[in-house]
């Protein structure tokens, strides 16, 4: 006679199978939003002094004595960040530097506001933009 067998295991594997598919189809779409919107990140102020990367970290190089030849190397492209407190942080636009408006900044005190981010011991400032006051 015939033995009947259901296929439920078989239904089950197909189901979950699908299901797992169509998460990775969908995962990508998810980080891609997340990160062109910011992920759901508050933006912050923060006051610190500009300072060009560059000899910042090399030397230490800071203040008003350094402040002329700050603002050359971030009018040249060097990196530019924000020295507030005992953290410095790598300051930048959206998604592209914004050394143009920060270069006659330098040495001088001013507020940022952005979305902060650190990874790896670094800090960085992103969708900076400078807060009059």
């Amino acid at each position: 006679m015939f033995n009947s067998t259901t296929n439920q295991p078989a239904i089950a594997r197909v189901v979950v199978t699908a299901a797992f598919i169509a998460a990775l189809a969908v995962a990508p779409l998810t980080v891609a939003q997340e990160h062109q919107h910011g992920g759901g990140s508050t933006t912050k102020e923060i006051t610190g002094e500009v300072v060009d990367l560059m000899c910042y970290l090399d030397h230490g190089a800071s203040g008003e004595k350094h402040a002329s030849c700050a603002a050359k190397c971030i009018k040249d492209g060097g990196p530019v960040g924000l020295k507030s407190g005992e953290t410095t942080y790598l300051i930048v636009g959206e998604h592209k530097p914004i050394n143009d408006q920060l270069a006659d900044e330098a040495g001088k005190e001013i507020t940022v506001k952005g979305k902060v981010v650190e990874r790896g011991g670094l800090s960085m400032i992103e969708n900076a933009e400078i807060v009059k006051k």
